[in-house]
């Protein structure tokens, strides 16, 4: 069982643990333009998932920009953000910083993402900051939950995973 906390308070995780060798389960999140997107959507392409509780924090914002700086370097590697943050949010924060080279989505409506995935936070009605990578086959290749959620992921380590992933 993952244990999470949120600056230093232990936090209830809803949904499932992922793990490596996982078949990653299909998911329903919103895009800035306001249409439904899902893993679907990504066939066939390596997906590196980046879990966010708010790109409106410090930690989330590093997070998503390293991020869209390596995206460039990474082939057949669709790098996405998650977040709870609303679509319209999303979108301002990403023309006022700049990020236009990973795909940013929002959990908000049905916090599906969340669920399946392990990583909304039931007290906070936030995700959990984590990392998936899944390779085109849709298997779970790694899984970071970050266990303090202020905390910064292994960025290298993920970024690793993600060029080894086919």
């Amino acid at each position: 069982m993952v244990r999470v906390t949120f600056k230093d308070n232990p936090v209830t995780l809803l949904g499932t643990e992922i793990q490596v060798g996982n078949d990653a389960p299909n998911f329903t999140v919103v895009a800035n333009d306001l249409s439904e997107k899902t893993l679907d959507d990504y066939e066939g392409k390596v997906k590196l998932i980046s879990v966010v509780p708010s790109l409106d924090t410090g930690v989330c914002s590093k997070q998503t920009k390293r991020f869209n700086e390596e995206a460039d370097k990474l082939d057949n590697v669709q790098l996405l953000t998650i977040s709870m943050d609303l679509p319209f949010a999303q979108t301002r924060w990403c023309s006022a910083e700049g990020v236009n080279n990973i795909e940013i989505l929002s959990d908000h409506r049905e916090a599906d993402f969340g669920k399946k995935y392990g990583v909304l936070i039931k007290e906070l009605r936030l995700l959990a900051r984590s990392i998936f990578v899944v390779d085109s086959n849709n298997k779970v290749t790694y899984v970071e939950y970050v266990p303090e959620v202020s905390s910064h992921p292994d960025y290298d380590k993920a970024l690793e995973e993600a060029e080894k992933a086919e």
